[in-house]
């Protein structure tokens, strides 16, 4: 007859001290991973920030100097043009190259998500498994 030998084999207390070890260090993994996710994603963030900001400031210093100078030479070169029509054009030509440095800073937010979705969604796949437990 086959007989089991209990002294070879581990208890099962054991065993389920085992698992939760490996569970809680499965979470502080998890946890860690979430850091680093969200440190590269705040990187990404300020680094798409930096051309929004300039083209904002470079439209808002060109659009006061620029507008005030072109429209009077628009209105030098074309004499039946009034000096509305003149900011009218200037103002047009400096949202358009405004609007284009926008773009390319929501572009850069756009190619990237903010939120460190595989972090949380291996975290919520530990916890689920964890509380079937």
């Amino acid at each position: 007859m086959n007989q089991l030998q209990t002294d070879s084999q581990p208890a099962m207390t054991t065993l389920v001290t085992g698992i939760i070890q490996d569970a809680q260090d499965l979470m502080q993994q998890q946890l860690r991973l979430f850091q680093v996710e969200v440190k590269n994603d705040l990187r990404q963030t300020k680094e798409a920030s930096v051309p929004l900001a300039i083209g904002a400031l470079i439209t808002l210093v060109g659009a006061v100097s620029l507008a005030l100078a072109a429209a009077h030479l628009l209105v030098w070169i074309w004499p039946t043009l009034d000096l509305g029509g003149g900011f009218a054009i200037v103002g047009l030509v400096l949202s358009v190259v405004g609007l284009s440095f926008v773009l390319w800073g929501k572009c850069k937010f756009d190619s990237f998500n903010a939120l460190p979705d595989k972090s949380l969604a291996g975290l919520k796949e530990n916890l689920q498994w964890k509380t079937k437990m």
